[in-house]
């Protein structure tokens, strides 16, 4: 653990070797740029005293990002230097704006103490070197991360057909890789959602991946193909993980291990001491994952709710954790839920334990409410970054571990597997929470590390630095009155150290005795033989406590590594009883029931509910309509016709992320819930354009409906709303009509599709399993009321006039739409069924027995249905009067 005692400020040779005019660099500049160009693609804070400064156009770039001054101090080569700074103490902020706006940062530190170059010679440097590469996805620091989302940092490595992920949380230590054939390489990088993507520069020559790589990653890092060599990539994990062959890693495919050792070699590469903490990988197997792709991803706002942040999700909806670890836990079921029945049900067992017994499920959020984050600062700390915080942390979580342990006893066994990573840190959590203070400082310089009484030789020190620092504030006012001087100080900083400092007019009054160090515009500071020795004294006991408390620092820092692996299982297991108790929770104040998951390709939903739609109902007092949905072998395909905002794409929805909850280990809004495994989901609900890549919202629409007709199997569950509404209607209707049978006859999936189509209806007589559903509406006084109810049949009309009047569209524009529509059925219905009937065969059913020809429309109702009476004048009434009774005659 670096920990020393505070270096003091770079000295005034070396900054004016920044500063000095010249036609030549001076050893400074030259210093920086042998630096800067290992790092040109990066901004290189450059460490100086309290300051990172940055030079030239790294400044010039910066300036403005970081919301800095731009100054010019001197000349080097014959022009002005650009430079700007940014303090040591506040340097997180400063990345994070740095990050945010696209740059990489190499953060170059001091390697020495100035004095040590001193002693080298008078205008020696200081050495220096990058210690660390900061990137989107190598970040470990809170204030730059999301406490609730894991920070990915991701590669991925293409191998013929087969493609792979690695995937690295550097700020948790937690690596995996996963091997899939190329065409789910999209969804499965859409699960990630990386921060930083490596990717080989070879590869991203391919047009179609670098689309598939940008569509969830706008921070794609290129890297040279040969680091992705499988070859290279098992010797680096063998090097890293210290093992004579990758057996215990698991059968890694060749993509896999090109993959995973491009992303511990950019780790290498990035975190220069090479002191990060990586857990060994963990393979994801190919189909223990439910597979939802990007669109599906997108609809079912599962993450991200229609603004593209957390609000207005289903995360959000239905995340009631305590703790940050578990909400990332929370937010991984929800992005990954699994398709095995092994997976699931021990995560489920744990919701119904604690759904049953409230007063534990209460105990254990009471006890996890609050907690500090473990598996940040334990990765700090392996890294050399943590500070008294992150252990002052670790302490916390490990007693409240112990703590958690003992709540739950000899509970069932779902809970008590638990209990061996809960157990066994009860003496380390002792010796953190006794040792350090409370609050613990940010780092170990500031002081006031350890608690009193636990060190007698730290706290000897502290006393006397404390008596020295007393002894100052008497010197100065002893001073005082020797002198006369009313106003003299005794101060202090980093370039003098302690000085007495009185105004210029005053200097006449100064004792001989005093010693002159410095001249200012309005005062002059001076030092005394006894001001130095008290400076030496307070600097020695200064000092003496500050090493003590690094002693005893880097030896509770070792204790906690030690344990290391112990603390990272308490966290998981922590995480898994957080996100369980939360879960139940919800379960128990929403009156949701655990979902039966069989192998069977079944769907029964008993009063179904959407659990965002709810939630927002239940905050304005207003109930949620439940229905049923029952996808049974013999009409697994259901057919839903009713008007826009009756309410079927929430009905769409909600059974889509029913799927969803129960594959997370959630219980689920229903009264019951009987599910076949699903496999693939797929949503296609909501229209949407892509004009940046020159897609229209029906070229959308079809690429989607593609991805789904070409991945679906039977296990899936497929949700489609208005496929073909983006063209021409006879386009359309041709398109539905085929997706239909598709989907019925090939794919065999369990699906709704809902549609304003009415003549697919008719489907129903071709296919044995598809059946018809209606969204219920009732018409009353002229409009419509949306019950919001599913039903079997066919909706009577798709209400299309009635919802855009209650859109509040004019009633002229209404009425005409009325006479419009009135003729088209009239006119054109037996037209209709022959063009069908002309152009799809298999339409031919639609063919009806001949009809008397319909008699003529009533002039007079034609007429009265074209008048508003609202907006008549009495001239044009009186008129109106005229033109009825020439009508009536006619």
């Amino acid at each position: 653990m670096p920990c020393r005692v505070p270096w003091r400020a770079v000295s005034t040779d070396e900054r004016e070797q920044v500063v000095r005019d010249g036609e030549a660099s001076t050893p400074m500049v030259a210093q920086w740029r042998r630096l800067k160009e290992a790092h040109p693609d990066a901004l290189l804070f450059f460490r100086m005293g309290d300051f990172y400064e940055l030079f030239f156009d790294d400044a010039v770039n910066a300036a403005p990002a970081l919301e800095v001054a731009l100054t010019r101090r001197g000349k080097d080569r014959g022009e002005e230097v650009p430079m700007c700074g940014v303090p040591v103490h506040a340097v997180e902020t400063y990345l994070h704006r740095a990050i945010r706006k696209g740059f990489k940062v190499a953060v170059c530190e001091q390697m020495e103490d100035p004095a040590e170059a001193r002693r080298r010679g008078g205008k020696a440097l200081v050495e220096r070197d990058v210690v660390r590469l900061v990137t989107p996805g190598t970040l470990t620091e809170d204030a730059l991360l999301d406490p609730l989302q894991h920070n990915w940092l991701a590669a991925v490595a293409i191998e013929r057909e087969r493609a792979a992920l690695a995937r690295v949380d550097l700020s948790t230590g937690r690596f995996e890789t996963e091997a899939l054939d190329r065409d789910g390489l999209a969804g499965a990088l859409a699960r990630l959602a990386p921060a930083e993507l490596l990717a080989p520069v070879e590869r991203l020559q391919e047009p179609q991946l670098t689309r598939q790589l940008r569509e969830v990653s706008d921070r794609i890092t290129p890297i040279a193909q040969v680091r992705f060599d499988p070859g290279v990539g098992a010797r680096i994990l063998k090097a890293r993980f210290g093992l004579a062959d990758l057996a215990p890693l698991g059968e890694l495919e060749r993509a896999e291990l090109g993959a995973a050792g491009a992303l511990v070699d950019y780790l290498e590469l990035t975190q220069k001491s090479g002191g990060f903490r990586l857990d060994r990988p963990v393979r994801i197997d190919d189909g223990a994952l439910l597979q939802i792709d990007p669109a599906t991803r997108r609809s079912l706002e599962l993450l991200r709710g229609p603004d593209g942040d957390r609000a207005g999700s289903l995360l959000a909806a239905i995340d009631r954790t305590t703790s940050a670890i578990g909400a990332r836990l929370l937010a991984r079921r929800i992005a990954e839920p699994a398709a095995r029945h092994e997976l699931i049900r021990p995560r489920a067992d744990r919701v119904a334990v604690l759904v049953e017994d409230d007063r534990l499920c209460h105990a254990l959020r009471a006890l996890l409410t609050g907690m500090p984050d473990p598996e940040r600062p334990l990765a700090r700390l392996a890294a050399g970054r943590g500070g008294p915080r992150d252990l002052r942390a670790l302490g916390d979580a490990a007693d409240r571990a112990g703590r958690a342990g003992a709540l739950l006893g000899n509970g069932p066994d779902c809970l008590a597997t638990l209990l061996p990573d809960l157990l066994g840190l009860e003496e380390l959590a002792d010796r953190l929470l006794t040792t350090l203070a409370e609050p613990a400082p940010l780092r170990v310089e500031d002081g006031g590390l350890l608690r009193p009484g636990v060190d007698a030789e730290y706290d000897r020190l502290v006393s006397m630095r404390d008596a020295g620092r007393s002894h100052l504030d008497g010197f100065e006012q002893r001073l005082r009155q020797e002198t006369g001087i009313g106003n003299l100080k005794v101060r202090h900083n980093g370039m003098l150290g302690w000085y007495v400092e009185v105004p210029a007019a005053q200097e006449g009054r100064v004792p001989a005795s005093f010693i002159r160090r410095q001249g200012l515009a309005g005062a002059v500071r001076f030092t005394t033989a006894e001001l130095q020795a008290l400076e030496r004294a307070l600097g020695e006991a200064a000092d003496g406590a500050q090493a003590r408390a690094c002693e005893i620092y880097q030896v509770l820092c070792q204790d906690v590594l030690a344990q290391a692996a112990r603390l990272r299982s308490a966290a998981a297991a922590l995480a898994e009883l957080d996100v369980a108790a939360g879960l139940a929770e919800l379960a128990r104040s929403g009156g949701w029931v655990r979902p039966e998951l069989v192998d069977e390709p079944v769907f029964a939903i008993e009063a179904g509910r959407h659990p965002v739609v709810e939630a927002a109902l239940r905050a304005n007092g207003e109930p949620f309509v439940a229905n049923d949905c029952d996808l049974a072998p013999d009409q697994r395909l259901w057919l839903l016709t009713g008007p826009n905002m009756a309410g079927k794409s929430t009905f769409l929805r909600q059974n889509a992320l029913i799927v969803v909850l129960a594959q997370a280990g959630a219980f689920v809004p229903a009264r019951s819930a009987r599910i076949g495994l699903v496999d693939r989901l797929f949503s296609r609900v909501g229209a949407a354009d892509d004009l940046a890549r020159g897609r229209s919202t029906f070229m959308v629409e079809m690429l989607e409906t593609s991805t789904i007709l070409a991945r679906a199997t039977e296990r899936s569950l497929v949700v489609l709303d208005e496929i073909g509404r983006g063209t021409s209607t006879w386009d359309g209707l041709s398109i539905a009509w085929a997706v239909v049978e598709h989907l019925h006859d090939k794919v065999r999936c369990r699906g709704l599709f809902a549609t304003h189509y009415h003549e697919l209806t008719h489907l129903a007589a071709s296919l044995p399993r598809l059946a018809l559903h209606r969204v219920k509406v009732q018409e009353w006084q002229g409009s419509i009321v949306f019950l919001h109810e599913i039903g079997k049949g066919v909706a009577e009309s798709s209400y299309g006039i009635h919802v855009a009047a209650l859109a509040g569209l004019p009633k002229p524009v209404l009425n005409r739409a009325r006479q419009v529509l009135a003729k088209l059925e009239r006119n054109e219905a037996k037209g209709t069924a022959a063009r069908l009937a002309r152009d799809l065969p298999l339409l031919a059913l639609l063919e009806e027995p001949a009809e008397a020809p319909e008699p003529p429309a009533d002039p007079v109702r034609v007429l009265l249905e074209s008048v508003d009476p609202d907006s008549l004048a009495p001239k044009e009434a009186l008129d109106l009067l005229y033109q009825l009774k020439q009508a009536a005659g006619s």
